[in-house]
């Protein structure tokens, strides 16, 4: 199946993309990687009468550290670019470890993380990563720049908390005030699947005792799932078996699966268990072996 018919605009300037924006009065899409939105276009599910592609706007394809450790990931940074990214690989392993895990490589070196979670796909792997550490999106529009915190801003499934007239243009990733730990884990019927199952788990430990965590999940709700409750158990403890299995058996309980073709509710909250237990139990073991 054909797009339907659409004015094509290509800005040079932030001001220019917005202008455009604005006077497309919510009939206008922003282009940036196009992993989600030219498949909507060619069945149809997405008929905008413009399209705004933001790949020529100068100084958004970066992801770097700021010298207190907050981490900015740029509105065009590649989700090929993470997963290359020593940056990454060095200062937030939850990143690190969620970017090869990402569609597959065709999707990764054009798809963005910023175009990802606008896009709120309740499947999608990045949003769940954002949630468990904390972060949030930068939208610019006409009246200037806002914050809005990443469980503000996917308020539904394929529903983002932008105006019309808004474009994201970075994520941001708090500074850790203790050691960084984390993982992503998900179940995947095959390369390039979308999860049946996904975890996202970030803590930071400090004398041995967790200081921080977040526990977030994707594929069994509607949306990303903030498994708060989880997170709260760890802090104040050691990472020993009692903490990881009251955690694990709250991720699972906060998960809203539903039966289908990808397996049944059970499996979908057992397989969160198992991947809240085993993510914990690596980093449990990798800070008992520091210590």
């Amino acid at each position: 199946m054909y797009p339907s018919r659409f004015r094509y605009e290509a800005p040079r300037s932030m001001d220019e993309a917005i202008e455009l924006l604005h006077a497309g009065d919510g009939e206008a899409k922003v282009l940036a990687g196009g992993q989600s939105l030219v498949p909507l276009l060619k069945l149809r599910f997405a008929s905008p009468e413009m399209l705004v592609d933001i790949n020529g706007l100068p100084g958004l394809d970066y992801h770097r550290a700021d010298p207190d450790g907050t981490i900015r990931v740029g509105a065009l940074c590649r989700h090929a670019d993470l997963e290359r990214s020593a940056l990454l690989a060095g200062r937030q392993p939850t990143m690190a470890a969620a970017a090869p895990l990402v569609a597959d490589p065709i999707v990764r070196n054009r798809g963005t993380l910023v175009g990802s979670l606008c896009h709120a796909d309740p499947q999608g792997d990045w949003a769940a990563v954002v949630t468990a550490l904390g972060g949030h999106v930068v939208a610019q529009g006409p009246d200037g720049r806002r914050e809005i915190p990443i469980g503000r801003f996917v308020n539904g499934p394929f529903q983002n908390a932008l105006a019309y007239d808004e474009i994201a243009v970075e994520v941001v990733i708090p500074a850790p005030e203790g050691t960084p730990a984390g993982g992503y884990l998900k179940l995947e019927r095959r390369v390039g699947d979308f999860a049946t199952a996904g975890t996202a788990v970030a803590v930071e430990t400090s004398g041995g005792l967790v200081t921080r965590a977040g526990i977030a999940l994707t594929g069994v709700g509607g949306s990303t799932i903030d498994a708060a409750e989880a997170a709260r158990v760890l802090v104040g403890r050691p990472l020993g078996a009692e903490a990881i299995g009251e955690a694990a058996d709250l991720a699972a309980r906060a998960a809203q699966p539903k039966s289908d073709h990808r397996g049944s509710a059970k499996y979908k909250r057992h397989l969160v268990h198992t991947f809240v237990e085993r993510i914990l139990t690596r980093i449990g073991d990798t800070t008992e072996r520091a210590a």
